[in-house]
């Protein structure tokens, strides 16, 4: 794993892998979907249940890729290590964009379910939220600082910040009396949701995630060309 932190090591390691993964995911998500459209209704639920196929799982990878952003932060602060600061950087947009999907999917689930597309009051619902805007603001420190290594450190420590609202988001329904049903899928008795649902459910959540993958290995190696780039340009604007 640390001999992959050398930029020319990781390009050439990650090669090969980047297209496999965008075309495991391609097919994960027609899987996925087709699974989702024949699972059956819920007795409660009705059709409306299917939006769980999509919402479960940008929440759930959502989370993920901020604690990959966070780990990346920690590399890149104590041992400044610019590929760290890489992938910090790569993961912090489609890790915004999950977070948002989940919120859109989470408040069009609510209103059949609830009665309401919002509630303030919902430990899980704010804590998402806030997790958005970390990710925002991780986006928008290192857009407002024009010296790049100064918005690394800035955002580096905002990331390791943001860590601290993971367990709860996580453990919000356990913590606290919410809106939102307690953890159907890791739970030491086994998952809550029938085989019907939970293969689909499974097999999109792995597409998401693969789906990032792609995204941010391909994120990751622009970022290493976009660098190059700038180093040689300020090396010829100091000899001319």
């Amino acid at each position: 794993m640390f001999g992959l932190a050398n930029p020319d090591r990781f390009a050439r390691f990650t090669a090969p892998l980047v297209p496999v993964l965008w075309g495991l995911a391609a097919i994960l998500f027609g899987v996925g979907v087709w699974l989702s459209f024949i699972a059956p209704e819920d007795y409660q639920q009705g059709d409306t249940v299917r939006i769980m196929f999509v919402h479960v799982p940008a929440a759930s990878v959502g989370l993920g890729i901020y604690l990959a952003l966070g780990i990346s932060s920690f590399f890149a602060l104590v041992f400044r290590h610019p590929l760290a600061d890489a992938a910090a950087r790569a993961a912090a947009l489609p890790g915004a964009a999950y977070t948002f999907l989940a919120l859109v999917t989470g408040s069009l689930w609510g209103k059949p379910m609830w009665g309401a597309w919002w509630v303030w009051g919902d430990a899980r619902l704010m804590s998402e939220l806030i997790l958005l805007l970390f990710y925002i603001g991780y986006m928008a420190l290192r857009a407002s600082i024009d010296d790049e290594a100064k918005a690394a450190r800035a955002a580096a420590v905002l990331g390791l910040v943001g860590l601290i609202n993971l367990p709860i988001v996580k453990f919000s329904v356990d913590w606290w009396n919410t809106l939102h049903q307690p953890a159907s899928l890791l739970r030491s008795e086994g998952p809550s949701v029938t085989g019907d649902i939970l293969a689909p459910l499974l097999v999109m959540m792995a597409a998401y995630g693969l789906l990032f993958l792609a995204v941010w290995l391909t994120e990751i190696r622009t970022e290493i060309v976009r660098r190059r780039v700038m180093g040689l340009r300020a090396r010829r604007a100091i000899e001319a």
